[in-house]
């Protein structure tokens, strides 16, 4: 008798984002988003803890900033490879905790949509991303239960899901701001190739840092400062701003705002909130200077344009693009859910999907890897032996060579960055080599060789000698504490998670008292009348009337938020 055949492996894409992340399936010759359990397609990278100690994740969790800000977290991606702790609710979580909090939501979305475990993702990263926050990122997906089959970059992934799409030779810029991040790539279509050129960005400039400053220049009219306003008052201002952000486009906005003991009011046009954001679309345009200089291209020389990343929305960034390059931006993909959907195009690549297996990747190491040595003198300095935005994998080889006869050891110290001191560089690792006294100076090579899933290799040879000491340093999942691994696995197990089953009647209730606390007077008692409509409507644990009546709530909370 034969065995059963196993049933082909899930081929799953993840975008893990600052402000919201995505999950998508590669099936039947095509990418395909999953939705939550709310029938969304994003889902809120933002965890809460409730008073009874239950986590909720996602939606919920969004709409519990405003009510709850001391109990509920968002952002936290932007600390991922940091010693940054979270304390809410009274528990505490490391970045990477909280990115596995949402990732195993995505999980149980998936689970759920195709009646089958998930084990395996692709899992993009913002292309900036240091080999340390690769690995934590590598982290929280094993914490959730997920085996990283790759890592891919953000703007990569956004051009797979492009690329299939085209069907001719044209250069491509990729210009990716998230709400943390963010990340640009030049890059050429030759299909069946897409090659990358360049890569750069900054993994601390996003949407949230232009929602920021806009309640920095409302707080400055009206000359309050951050100390004078209680953490939920604040935590309301903060979302009334960024509703007040999104809807600029549509004309002149006003913000009234109860707090700090009175009302107050604040005016603002698309003019006046480009002033505001000048320093910040000043920084948006380094990055792609220095991609374009990295790629030895000019703007004219580029053939199209894609606009990634929910920030990409916003009337000042899409005119700074256009002005910048002297066109408009491609348009026929959702900014939002573009990374996740090629993701999952290139998980079906890995798995060699006879749909796109003709379809070939390369990308290049997006930062400067190098080791610390002396120049005439002077001791911290940077030597590269990887440059950025070389095409890996790739293998590199520079000569150094010893301070002093009778030289006993040698130490190497490995570093990541741009600037000229390695104190002004990110550090990786270090180890030292035994060396043979000898009445002269010896030369010492050392090659870095740098793979597709971020793994380096440090080959030193004394040439003399010919001897050879080998260093791997792991980027990959496996190369992080088994300790650290096994502590947070046992916490995050023993923690209770608001069933999923449950999640749209608790987003309901969240999404009410939310409501409840941005309105005033009749609007007020209105949203009071709904939220104790529901609630005497969930006692009854009728599941019929409670979805209907969920249904009804939920299009009058809609016409209420407009």
């Amino acid at each position: 008798m034969q065995d059963a055949l196993q049933a082909p492996t899930p081929l799953l894409g993840i975008d893990l984002g600052t402000t919201n992340s995505l999950i998508a399936v590669w099936r039947d010759g095509r990418a395909e988003l999953i939705a939550n359990a709310l029938g969304q397609c994003l889902t809120p990278s933002v965890v809460s803890v409730d008073e009874d100690g239950s986590l909720l994740i996602g939606e919920a969790a969004r709409s519990r900033l405003t009510t709850h800000p001391d109990r509920s977290v968002a952002a936290f991606k932007r600390f991922i490879g940091t010693d940054k702790r979270f304390d809410i609710g009274g528990q505490t979580f490391s970045p990477e905790e909280l990115s596995a909090l949402v990732l195993g939501s995505l999980k149980q979305d998936a689970e759920a949509f195709l009646g089958c475990p998930v084990t395996e993702a692709v899992i993009s990263v913002p292309a900036y991303f240091s080999d340390e926050q690769r690995k934590r990122t590598c982290f929280a997906a094993q914490l959730a239960g997920l085996k990283v089959q790759r890592l891919i970059n953000e703007p990569t992934a956004a051009a797979m899901a492009y690329g299939l799409h085209e069907q001719q030779f044209e250069r491509t810029l990729i210009f990716d701001l998230g709400g943390g991040t963010f990340d640009v790539t030049v890059l050429e279509y030759a299909l069946p190739l897409i090659e990358v050129h360049a890569s750069t960005g900054d993994n601390f400039l996003g949407g949230e840092d232009f929602t920021y400053a806009l309640l920095q220049a409302c707080l400055q009219h009206w000359q309050l400062t951050l100390s004078d306003i209680d953490p939920q008052a604040l935590a309301t201002l903060h979302d009334s701003v960024e509703q007040l952000k999104c809807r600029l486009p549509q004309g002149p906005q006003t913000l009234i705002w109860t707090g700090a003991g009175a009302q107050r009011e604040w005016a603002l046009d698309e003019a006046a909130a480009q002033k505001i954001w000048a320093p910040l679309l000043a920084r948006v345009r380094a990055p792609v200077e220095q991609a374009l200089r990295d790629a030895r291209l000019s703007p004219r020389d580029l053939d199209s344009l894609v606009l990634v990343g929910g920030a990409t929305r916003m009337q000042a960034l899409q005119q700074m693009v256009a002005t910048l390059f002297g066109r408009l931006p491609y348009r026929h993909m959702d900014p939002d859910t573009i990374v996740a959907l090629g993701a999952a195009t290139q998980a079906a690549c890995k798995a060699r999907d006879s749909a796109i297996e003709e379809l070939i990747l390369t990308d290049v190491c997006p930062y400067t890897l190098g080791v610390e040595s002396r120049r005439d003198g002077t001791e911290g300095v940077f030597s590269p032996i990887i440059e950025r935005n070389t095409v890996i994998p790739a293998s590199r080889v520079s000569r150094f060579y010893t301070t002093h006869p009778q030289q006993a050891s040698l130490t190497v110290k490995v570093y990541q960055g741009e600037r000229p001191w390695v104190r002004d560089n990110i550090y990786i690792d270090r180890f030292d080599i035994e060396l043979t006294p000898v009445d002269a100076i010896q030369a010492v090579d050392i090659r870095f060789s740098y793979d597709i899933n971020g793994l380096l290799e440090v080959d030193v040879t004394l040439v003399d000698s010919g001897q050879r000491h080998v260093r791997t340093i792991d980027s990959s999942p496996a190369g992080l504490d088994e300790d650290a691994r096994r502590i947070s696995q046992e916490r995050l197990a023993g923690l209770k998670i608001h069933p999923r089953d449950a999640m749209p009647n608790r987003a309901l209730l969240a999404r009410l008292e939310r409501a409840w606390a941005q309105s005033l007077g009749e609007q007020r008692d209105q949203v009071g009348d709904w939220l104790a409509e529901f609630t005497r409507v969930l006692a009854s644990q009728d599941a019929d009337a409670i979805h209907r009546q969920r249904q009804l709530l939920s299009q009058g909370l809609d016409a209420f938020e407009r």
